[in-house]
């Protein structure tokens, strides 16, 4: 059997040219239980969408019956399509999209456990929405035994790749994988050569703290540019993140890329809030979306907020930073960058 890479496709980096934006509305189901809870969840993720449709075209996959209450919420110009779900996390549940450089689309279909087989997990139905997404697109799919997710991987489009520890090698999702073997069949899927392993997520991404994935490491680190890498600075020490992102931080600025590049490491300081729901907050502007145009970043009504806006507007000069409310978003367990799937134009 074939591999992408073999076949030619890569997964191109985030900043280049979408054909569109795919997400999932959310339904009722265990991360939304309280009605009041699934009403805000739906008013911020549609936020989301209106905010990505400014840039590109945006298509969301809705449970069955539910895409008339959704365009109410998402407005004029939002495609939708109607599908089981059990959750509303794209990033993960939906396809990772490879293009050839011919003019041809390729998708990866990750085998999808959620996160881990996680107690208040469902996932009969997400574990179909990759092939049923991809077959939408056009793509030619390519199905990976590998337990994985979108915001478990991020690449810079030159052969680098960043991973964690805990998810790929955590024993929740791929138990007697070796690390050569996670990497190799990464590398066989995404047309990348070299693997930068961090040794864990964020705090609040674990038990006992709610909704976590067990360390995805969008959340912590993303490329904004080859050699470049945005990596979550918590400043505070009474965070346990402060050690956490102390030692990412440090590993990201002695590694090299594929091309044997050091990286170049800016640090985004944390939102001041150090507890949420209850539990230490992993509030992070890591997380963010690119779009056609666009960067779609995540604001808490924080001090930082303008601090981090500032940061990516350096980065991205030619793009316009668009800061959303995404409290109500990381309290599901995720972020922006998480209900997000980018397919790229070929």
């Amino acid at each position: 059997m074939t591999t992408p890479a073999a076949d030619g496709f890569r997964m191109p980096a985030e900043w280049t040219p979408h054909e569109r934006t795919w997400m999932a509305w959310p339904g009722p189901n265990p991360t939304f239980e309280d009605p009041d809870d699934l009403t805000a969840s739906r008013v911020a993720w549609a936020s989301v969408a209106r905010a990505v449709l400014r840039f590109e075209p945006v298509t969301v996959v809705c449970g069955p019956g539910q895409s008339a209450d959704a365009q109410a919420l998402l407005g004029p110009g939002v495609d939708t399509v109607e599908r089981e779900l059990d959750d509303a996390w794209m990033r993960d549940i939906g396809p990772t999209f490879l293009t050839d450089g011919k003019g041809e689309l390729a998708a990866v279909d990750w085998t999808f456990n959620g996160w881990g087989a996680q107690g208040w997990a469902r996932w009969e139905h997400d574990a179909k929405i990759a092939a049923y997404v991809s077959d939408l697109a056009g793509a030619k799919t390519y199905a990976s035994k590998l337990v994985n997710e979108g915001g478990a991987i991020h690449v810079d489009g030159e052969g680098t790749v960043l991973l964690t520890e805990t998810v790929q090698l955590g024993p929740e999702r791929n138990p007697g994988w070796s690390r050569e073997q996670v990497e190799a069949e990464i590398h066989a899927h995404l047309g990348t050569s070299r693997a930068i392993w961090l040794p864990r997520g964020l705090t609040g991404d674990y038990p006992p703290h709610g909704f976590g994935t067990l360390g995805h490491v969008d959340i912590v680190a993303a490329f904004a540019r080859p050699g470049v890498v945005v990596a979550h600075h918590q400043p505070d020490p009474a965070h346990p993140d402060h050690e956490v992102t102390k030692e990412v931080i440090g590993i990201l600025k002695s590694a090299t890329d594929a091309r044997g590049r050091a990286l170049e490491v800016v640090e985004v300081p944390a939102p001041t809030a150090l507890e949420a729901d209850g539990h230490w907050a992993d509030y992070s502007y890591i997380n963010h979306y690119l779009c056609n145009g666009g960067v779609v970043l995540c604001g808490f009504d924080d001090p930082r907020d303008e601090i981090a806006a500032g940061i990516f507007r350096r980065l991205f000069p030619e793009r316009t930073v668009t800061l959303v409310d995404a409290r109500t978003i990381f309290s599901g367990g995720g972020g922006i960058h998480c209900i997000t799937q980018q397919q790229p134009k070929v």
